[in-house]
């Protein structure tokens, strides 16, 4: 018994020699959170802003029947947007665009076809940038300073393809995804906007919703309502014309 104890330390001892294993605690991989892409101005969610302003958002147009309601209920409102528009629908449909554009909104690029950028190689998603800022330019003679990743999906290679493009990055503030192209219905729509507003928002809706006209029935009772409470409603371009220098940090709602 004493001569096995013997041979399996000395076979134990062998090993740890030839392997030793390192009690040390090794550091955990530090992974890139929000405020990190935030602080470096890579990626904007929402302006940190004193101003009583508002930015709302269009995704996915335009759209023959959707965008030009939405362009007359901002009119009435004296509001102005800024409309992330699809490249090949704007091959389509020019003519909104730049009525968008005559009206003092803004247009951004979202893309030629909406695709999941998460499947997407390096080349494949700076066509899909690069084919949508050349469209937007030829049917309006403006050039997009912004873009937004369809589903709002984001890594370091398409910041880097944004930067290349000239293009800011922007999402929208996380309490104010207001989930209309799943047609929620108009009060679940109105009651997320209104119930979350605060300075410097960045709202998310879609002027191309499927068989859909609940966000168009919406802004009807949103607008109206903030600005009774003072907003303004403004382009994201001059929303972060307005930006202000966080205190201590800066607050993340998820």
């Amino acid at each position: 018994m004493l001569k096995t104890k013997i041979a399996l330390a000395l076979a134990f001892a062998v090993v740890w020699a030839l392997f030793p294993v390192s009690t040390e605690a090794k550091p955990a991989t530090q992974l890139k959170d929000r405020r990190y892409y935030e602080e470096r101005g890579d990626i904007v969610w929402e302006v940190p802003t004193t101003d009583k302003f508002i930015a709302f958002t269009f995704d996915d147009g335009p759209a023959p029947r959707q965008t030009p309601e939405i362009l007359k209920i901002l009119e009435e409102y004296q509001a102005k947007a800024t409309f992330f528009v699809i490249g090949d629908r704007v091959e389509r449909n020019p003519e909104i665009v730049r009525e968008e554009l005559r009206l003092g909104h803004e247009v951004a690029n979202h893309s030629l076809h909406h695709p999941s950028f998460q499947g997407l190689n390096q080349d494949s998603m700076s066509k899909e940038i690069s084919r949508t800022q050349e469209i937007i330019t030829q049917a309006t003679g403006h050039t997009p300073t912004l873009f937004r990743p369809p589903g709002g999906f984001y890594n370091e290679r398409l910041i880097n393809i944004s930067k290349q493009n000239h293009l800011q990055l922007i999402l929208w503030s996380w309490h104010q995804d207001t989930n209309d192209w799943r047609a929620p219905g108009v009060q679940r729509i109105v009651n997320k906007v209104l119930n979350n507003a605060r300075n410097g928002d960045i709202i998310l809706m879609h002027d191309f919703v499927y068989r859909s006209s609940q966000t168009a029935e919406a802004l009807k009772i949103i607008l109206p309502e903030l600005k009774k409470q003072g907003y303004s409603f403004v382009t994201v371009s001059e929303l972060l014309s307005h930006k202000v220098a966080p205190r201590n940090h800066i607050k993340v709602n998820h």
